[in-house]
């Protein structure tokens, strides 16, 4: 199947919020009714009122370039062509809705409607459209924000799709689909129905007015489904000349989509045709996504946490059964000696108590793994959030957009968080000493911001020099740096200075002057950091490819409470990870653990760029031209640091947290 998704919401006033909310939990609890998508009501229309049909960007699996549905030669608006608003997140994800030709009424069936004829076909527009053709790019038309669908029978079994394809190729002809048969559902407006869905809540009047309509006969109707078939028919070019547009046509179209008629040449005009019958459907509005939304790969996803839950639990017992047995009987030992046998027993020590003077000497560039960490704890942030609200609904596919805009938005307002604990541990590592944390704040600001700038540019690039839609426009440029340096770098130098003002975390131990010499190792340990990310990466795997196949090959990705679950799951287990590793280096007098820490769970960023390369290969196989490719490449390169980064930085808290505790139980002097 294939699906296009994009999303945006409108949020209202606190108290609105917690209404919407409290019907957001209730249609996670109850899948099988239908309830209001956050941000969003119902649009009722009269008998015989206009419906605006838009059209989006074309778009194709084959190349992930986005362009404008007017490159190519389609028929314009009478009012001319239109931009509608379109909110931060559909721009950048490549999104262009603009207006149509096409016009509708509701609840009025209209047939063999003449919409344009392109009089001559330039060797230029020919050449373009044969290439999009081969390029298996796909028209985006779109009714009330529902996408058009389509659906084909293969075999017993039938696929829906999203949009219709440009035309099709076959031998050495080249057909194009000039006439479209669209289908609209309708649902008569239950006023009535509304009110009892949030009518408990008491505040049923400040979201949506009731009214006697239903009864008077006079309701209107609501848009709960769009289908289209494409058809290539032959037109008689010299009967349409003097026909204007929604004229009738002279004659009678038969719409048969197993059959091509028009042939695409040189120099050739093309007459452009529509057709659209409503029809009453027992579908309700807040169900009308469902046809979408359907899911048939359920017992997969649990299958995927069910698999993770047996991993961490596996490796729950491990950390409980040696850390916590090994460690609480070395500690009972040892606090059951007298002095006397203490001090004997310190010159018999071994594994991770003679590392007791050096644990938590300052690491190897301390100030890039402060300004790693602060990084890592605001995307890990972001991700959080932005997974919890969309579980809830407020980030539906149904507001296209939305997704994007609140993660930007909840990555800008966690920068605080950022400065805070790059600060922190800055100061924790220079021992109370909080000089140069302006420095850090700034670096945490634009570290990975900075990364993520240079690679979207350079994407960017590539992208204006194809003329995508895809391209980010220079004013949104600039409105994105305004929102870097006016509201992320304030908000994590503020943090920063929040944490140069808290304390600082005391180490239980002093640290020697002279550092221990660490004994050489029958393994590299940081083959063994490597090798720790696949434990991670058990865990994700299989989320990872339905995630893929949503960025990659159009489908919708809605299954936000799954993906939390495996989100919640991925931290516990990078955390338990590290956990091990560090206690495995310091039971072998390794006392360097800071950054092996950070590594041992953030390695995990290895193997998922690996599963990339490897779903290019054999699961994008049609994907066509080096720019296509690196595009990819490049996208999968920026989404594997900042999952490095999130994944490191549990990997490192928890570590410090543990030989934090490990330590504080251990008195030596």
């Amino acid at each position: 199947m294939g699906f296009a998704s994009r999303s945006s919401a409108n949020m209202g006033s606190f108290r609105g919020f917690g209404l919407l909310l409290l019907v957001s939990c209730l249609a996670f609890l109850r899948s099988s009714d239908g309830f209001y998508l956050p941000g969003s009501y119902p649009h009722e229309y009269p008998v015989g009122s206009p419906l605006s049909v838009k059209v989006n960007s074309l778009t194709s699996i084959e190349t992930e370039i986005p362009f404008s549905y007017y490159s190519l030669p389609f028929c314009h608006p009478q009012e001319g062509i239109k931009d509608s608003a379109e909110n931060l997140g559909e721009l950048l994800m490549g999104d262009r809705i603009e207006n149509s030709p096409y016009r509708f009424k509701m609840f009025t069936n209209e047939s063999d409607i003449f919409l344009c004829q392109i009089s001559s076909l330039s060797p230029q527009d020919f050449n373009l459209l044969m290439k999009r053709i081969d390029e298996m790019y796909q028209v985006n038309v779109i009714l009330e924000n529902l996408p058009a669908i389509r659906y084909t029978r293969k075999d017993d079994f039938v696929l829906r799709w999203t949009g219709y394809p440009l035309g099709v190729k076959t031998g050495d002809a080249y057909y194009m689909f000039n006439h479209l048969k669209f289908t609209v559902l309708v649902h008569k407006y239950e006023e009535t129905n509304v009110a009892r869905v949030v009518g408990s809540t008491g505040d049923a009047a400040d979201v949506i007015q009731t009214s006697d309509k239903s009864r008077s006969g006079n309701a209107g109707w609501t848009v709960v489904g769009f289908e289209v078939v494409p058809c290539s028919v032959l037109h008689n070019a010299e009967s349409t000349k003097n026909l204007k547009m929604y004229d009738k046509y002279p004659s009678k179209i038969q719409c048969d989509p197993t059959i091509v008629g028009m042939k695409v040449n040189e120099n050739q005009p093309i007459v452009f045709t529509y057709e659209v019958a409503f029809v009453e459907s027992d579908i309700k509005w807040p169900s009308r996504w469902d046809a979408y939304l359907k899911m048939e790969g359920a017992k997969v996803h649990w299958f995927s946490i069910l698999n993770s839950l047996m991993v961490i639990a596996f490796l729950a017992g491990i950390v409980l059964v040696i850390l916590l047995r090994t460690v609480r009987r070395d500690l009972t030992r040892y606090e059951e000696l007298d002095k006397e046998s203490q001090a004997q027993m310190n010159e018999e020590l071994s594994g991770w108590k003679l590392v007791v003077g050096d644990v938590f000497r300052a690491p190897n560039h301390p100030l890039l793994l402060c300004v790693m960490v602060g990084d890592g704890v605001q995307i890990l942030g972001m991700a959080v959030v932005t997974i919890m609200f969309a579980a809830l609904g407020f980030m539906s596919p149904a507001s296209r957009g939305t997704l994007v805009t609140g993660m930007l938005f909840f990555y800008l307002i966690l920068g605080i968080a950022a400065g805070y604990v790059a600060v922190r541990m800055w100061k924790t590592i220079k021992g109370g000493d909080h000089s140069g944390w302006v420095s850090v704040s700034w670096r945490v600001a634009c570290f990975f911001p900075g990364i993520a700038f240079l690679i979207l540019t350079t994407l960017n690039f590539l992208l204006w020099g194809s003329h995508s839609t895809g391209a980010i426009p220079f004013s949104l440029f600039i409105v994105l740096l305004l929102l870097w340096f006016c509201i992320s770098v304030p908000l994590t130098l503020t943090g920063g200075f929040i944490g140069a003002k808290a304390p600082h975390i005391e180490f239980p131990v002093r640290t020697n002057q002279i550092p221990r010499e660490i004994p050489p190792q029958k393994y590299p340990s940081w083959m063994l950091v490597i090798g720790a990310g696949t434990l991670p990466f058990g865990t994700l795997f299989i989320e990872l490819f339905f995630i893929m196949s949503s960025l990659w090959m159009g489908r919708v990705y809605y299954v936000f409470g799954f993906l939390l679950i495996v989100m919640i799951l991925l931290v516990v287990v990078c955390a338990e990870v590290s956990l091990v590793l560090t206690y495995m280096h310091l039971c072998v007098e390794d006392w360097q653990w800071w950054w092996k820490s950070f590594f041992s769970s953030g390695s995990v960023a290895i193997y998922i760029f690996l599963y990339s390369v490897n779903y290019l290969i054999f699961d994008l196989k049609s994907l066509s031209g080096p720019v296509s490719a690196t595009l990819y490449l490049g996208y999968s390169l920026f989404m594997v640091i900042a999952i490095m980064l999130a994944t490191g930085t549990v990997g490192f808290i928890s570590s410090f947290c543990f030989v934090h505790y490990l330590f504080s139980s251990v008195k030596l002097d």
